[in-house]
């Protein structure tokens, strides 16, 4: 028992015009022409950060410590990562650098009291915390600053991690905006 066989054709050559006789292929439909629209904006969206995040630098110790622990960052990019920018104060998670995490707490605020080895600040909704901090830190600060301020905490002790003279908030940019003094670290 033998099979037919398909009519042969010949081999067509990418981009030669298509055999005679051959129905034209469909093109793009404007649903598909908007989906690879969306992904292109992403891709060039994604690598566009991750550029910024690379040459962005941070005031941390360690490790990225997100909102007013750096330049940028979630809060420092046009209108912030879900409005960070202009946050007040928050808790946060973040890699500890290790394999595990820590919990951060992120304030911006006024200095309402200081000394070398502690400063408090207060939030303009009323908020207040108190912080230790190193007296390197506490150099070229004053009652009335604005700062933000990067802490871990252990029991009821926060910890700062970074203080940043300026602001967060407003215009979505990161701590200082070029303004005060630059971010000052521990370790």
């Amino acid at each position: 028992m033998t099979t037919p066989q398909a009519p042969s054709t010949p081999d067509q050559t990418w981009g030669a015009a298509p055999a005679p006789g051959t129905p034209p292929r469909p093109g793009w439909t404007p649903g598909k022409k908007i989906a690879a629209g969306a992904v292109a904006v992403a891709i060039v969206a994604g690598g566009g950060a991750a550029i910024w995040a690379a040459s962005s630098s941070s005031a941390s110790t360690g490790s990225a410590a997100g909102p007013g622990g750096m330049q940028g960052g979630p809060g420092g990019m046009p209108g912030g990562a879900g409005g960070l920018g202009s946050a007040l104060h928050g808790e946060y998670v973040s890699s500890d650098g290790n394999g595990g995490y820590v919990t951060k707490i992120m304030q911006t605020g006024e200095v309402t009291e200081l000394s070398a080895t502690s400063l408090t600040a207060k939030s303009d909704d009323g908020f207040s915390k108190t912080y230790t901090i190193t007296s390197e830190q506490a150099t070229g600060l004053a009652a009335g600053d604005t700062i933000t301020v990067v802490a871990t905490e252990s029991g009821t002790t926060a910890t700062a991690t970074s203080v940043t003279e300026g602001e967060t908030g407003g215009q979505g940019q990161g701590p200082g905006n070029g303004q005060g003094a630059p971010p000052t670290q521990t370790g």
